[in-house]
């Protein structure tokens, strides 16, 4: 049997795990992580019949995928409670609901299809974190498991209570014309019902379920889906449009204009708004996020704090709870809320409500609000590839390279490299507030790269070359996914 198990080490990554199915893990493969994950459960819960909430995406193979899984879990003495189709808030929100032991939510988000992939947590509001994901991968890999006896039930109509929680809770005064795009993933038979529910006129676009992404990944990063959301924005003269990722815990926000902010942009109104009625605050922002909220009046004036973090769900997840945080916000479109906005997790549909709220607290459109924070220039958040075997090495060269240019005082573009911080990869900035981030990807087999300025565009592009030609010299990088 054992010679029939397939399961890729490397895809046990950061803070989740996700393979090209069939070729990286296959059914027995995914059996027995859900042996390994059930063990772990138990050894932490220290419960002989621990509750796990499990859903699943809307990937052709995620239902196969799932029932494997489940498989695995029951034989350690897991009790699954499944709640079907979700996003993974929903799951997510299904622990607090009934006061679950567990998680397991079975999707790849945003990858293109074939990954498949399990986002995991054990404590409420939070998901495997490193130390958690090697541990999986050294009971999953070594066979370690626990048996026991486990059993399975459905829970029916749970996409209704997750969507009738967010409804009740939000409701608006103000008819806000809002186009919903979910690029054919999951998020599409929650977000057009939940945003219509609390006030909104909904435009739907790409809503209808198929897992085929005929279109383009449903991913609020990739240019495609943010220019078709452009496009029907400006056509029906909406006040904004949301984008969501495949498995809901993202959002890409459009302006009444067609013009995209990115999503540390947006965190930053959401963080100016909820400052005035929550004085004394902590904000966390991942290390791919505009500099603006250091030197931002408003939260200064407000007393609140900022802490730039680890790129990364479960990252800036477990700080936002270990901070006590009031929000967290990340670059990629996670937004996260802590009480008493939310749990703590991350859920797109809520963080477009949150933006929602703003337009209704505000009688101005989001390109008038987005304008009374300084204008920077910001490259999209682009990927080249690198193997994972080499990705952290490559990170940690440059590193290197990048400190001793900093120490030599070398300029680029005119100016010396003035603070580094390498809690994730390396972040480099200069005087002016521009800045330039090279990290390893968690999920993918590639780097990740972001530059912004406050000065200028032609600043922006020659700390991007100043890195790309760092890069080349490397002779370990790929082509890029996108490039400025």
């Amino acid at each position: 049997m054992d010679k029939d198990i397939k399961i890729d080490p490397y895809g046990f990554r950061e803070y989740d795990a996700r393979w090209i199915y069939k070729k990286d893990i296959n059914q027995a493969g995914i059996e027995n992580l859900g042996k390994g994950l059930g063990t772990q459960i138990i050894q932490h819960t220290k419960k002989k019949n621990p509750r796990v909430i499990v859903g699943h995406d809307y990937r052709s193979y995620s239902e196969e995928i799932k029932k494997n899984l489940k498989k695995g879990l029951i034989s350690t003495g897991c009790n699954i409670e499944d709640i079907g189709l979700s996003l993974s808030p929903t799951v997510y929100f299904a622990q607090f609901n009934l006061d679950a032991d567990a998680i397991a939510m079975i999707t790849a988000s945003h990858n293109e299809n074939g990954w498949t992939g399990v986002k995991m947590g054990i404590k409420k509001g939070l998901t495997h974190a490193p130390e958690e994901m090697k541990e999986l991968k050294d009971i999953t890999l070594n066979k370690k498991f626990i048996k026991g006896i486990g059993n399975e039930k459905k829970i029916d109509n749970f996409q209704q209570i997750y969507k009738n929680d967010l409804i009740k809770k939000n409701k608006i005064n103000k008819k806000i014309k809002v186009v919903v795009a979910c690029g054919n993933g999951t998020a599409g038979i929650f977000a057009p019902d939940i945003l219509r529910g609390i006030g909104c006129d909904v435009i739907e676009l790409d809503c209808k379920l198929d897992w085929t992404f005929p279109k383009y990944n449903p991913n609020p990063e990739d240019l495609k889906m943010l220019n078709e959301i452009s496009k029907i924005v400006k056509d029906n003269n909406a006040d904004i449009g949301f984008g969501f990722d495949g498995d809901g815990d993202r959002v890409g926000v459009i302006d009444n204009n067609g013009v995209e902010i990115f999503s540390d942009k947006i965190g930053l109104l959401i963080a100016r708004n909820l400052s005035t009625t929550h004085k004394n605050s902590k904000f966390i922002v991942d290390v791919k996020s505009t500099g603006l909220y250091l030197k931002d009046d408003t939260l200064l004036k407000n007393n609140c704090q900022t802490i730039y973090w680890k790129t990364g769900h479960s990252h800036i997840k477990r700080k936002v709870n270990t901070e006590k945080a009031l929000a967290g916000f990340e670059k990629s479109g996670h937004f996260f809320f802590n009480e008493p906005l939310g749990f703590g997790y991350d859920d797109g549909i809520n963080s477009a409500i949150q933006v929602c709220h703003l337009l209704a607290n505000k009688k101005k459109t989001i390109s008038e609000i987005i304008n009374e924070i300084p204008n920077t220039f910001q490259s999209p958040t682009m990927a080249p590839f690198c193997k994972d075997e080499e990705k952290y090495q490559v990170v940690e060269s440059l590193v290197k390279k990048i400190t001793e240019i900093k120490n030599k005082k070398i300029k680029i573009d005119k100016q010396e490299i003035e603070d580094i911080l390498t809690i994730n990869g390396i972040r480099f900035s200069f005087n002016d507030g521009s800045w330039g981030l090279i990290r390893a990807s968690s999920n993918k087999p590639s780097l990740v790269i972001v530059t912004e300025s406050p000065t200028s565009d032609d600043r922006k592009k020659k700390i991007f070359d100043f890195i790309d030609s760092l890069l080349t010299e490397t002779g370990k990088i790929g082509k890029y996914d996108q490039k400025i």
